[in-house]
């Protein structure tokens, strides 16, 4: 039986995959990566809206931004720097890590990189992969952000899912290489299965009142930080909705996105939060044994 951590509980940390509705994977087969320059870019509002919400609950988070998104607002890159946040990459286009090559790859981290550092004056140490598309098919990734200059990586979810997810890797941080990090998005043990706990559309589907248990699940008996995420779309029903999306991605965006703000204010006021950086690579990250089945060949 597990019996409860009796440490405080530990800060969690609040991460934003700065996107916007028009680049999430599940609409590629609807809308060309070429005509991305001609529709309604709406990140820089809701990113707005986000920043005020964060200074309003005194609440500092990790902000993973696309390059592309950078290069054309870099106003909000130097707003989430001036606001006292993480700034850290979401490599520059959009793509999948799995659909890349190495080389393709290692040119999209590197820029991605460079770009946000040079507009934000500030170090960016921190990637996760669009879709968390690192799994056991592209572990070579690691490598690559080693290499380019990444401290940590949260791109790796632990569920079964019909887009991504490696499930017997482990729930919480862990060193993949030696000097990165992985730190995977939060589950919840339940039986022999993970259950997602950290955002997203799960955390626009299931009851608040399940989300905020989970999450007091994972910092009370596991004794760990908890990694939430969510997207600046997640909170603007005013967005235009995408013609011809099959069922079920529709489904998975816009499902009770007219919820998601209050609900994030709710959870910034019932945890308490932090950016990833000073979480795991700071004074409160505990020392880890590098993983041997995720250690290179």
């Amino acid at each position: 039986m597990l019996m409860p951590n009796k440490n405080p509980a530990p800060r969690n940390a609040m991460s934003i995959d700065v996107e916007d509705y028009f680049q999430v994977s599940a609409f590629a087969p609807y809308i060309r990566r070429d005509d991305w320059n001609g529709l309604e870019c709406r990140v820089e509002r809701n990113i707005g809206r986000i920043l005020a919400l964060l200074a309003d609950k005194q609440v500092h988070a990790t902000f993973f931004t696309l390059g592309w998104i950078a290069e054309r607002y870099p106003q909000v890159v130097k707003a989430i720097v001036a606001g006292g946040h993480e700034l850290a990459s979401h490599g520059y286009g959009h793509e999948r890590a799995s659909d890349l090559s190495p080389a393709a790859f290692l040119e999209d981290i590197a820029s991605a990189k460079k770009l946000l550092e040079d507009l934000g004056g500030v170090p960016v140490v921190g990637y996760r992969a669009p879709s968390f598309s690192i799994g056991k098919g592209n572990l070579w990734a690691f490598d690559m952000l080693r290499d380019a200059g990444y401290r940590y990586s949260s791109s790796v979810y632990p569920i079964a899912h019909d887009h991504y997810g490696m499930p017997d890797s482990p729930r919480f941080a862990y060193p993949v290489r030696e000097g990165l990090l992985e730190i995977p998005v939060t589950t919840l043990r339940v039986g022999s299965r993970n259950l997602p706990s950290s955002g997203g559309g799960y955390f626009r589907l299931l009851p608040y009142a399940l989300s905020r248990w989970m999450i007091r699940r994972v910092n009370e008996i596991d004794g760990e930080s908890a990694v939430f995420y969510f997207h600046p779309w997640e909170i603007d029903p005013g967005q235009p909705r995408v013609a011809g999306v099959d069922a079920k991605s529709r489904f998975r965006h816009y499902v009770n996105i007219s919820r998601t703000e209050g609900r994030i204010a709710r959870l910034l006021e019932d945890f308490r939060w932090g950016r990833m950086d000073e979480i795991f690579l700071g004074r409160e990250a505990a020392p880890r044994a590098l993983v041997p089945s995720l250690s290179p060949a």
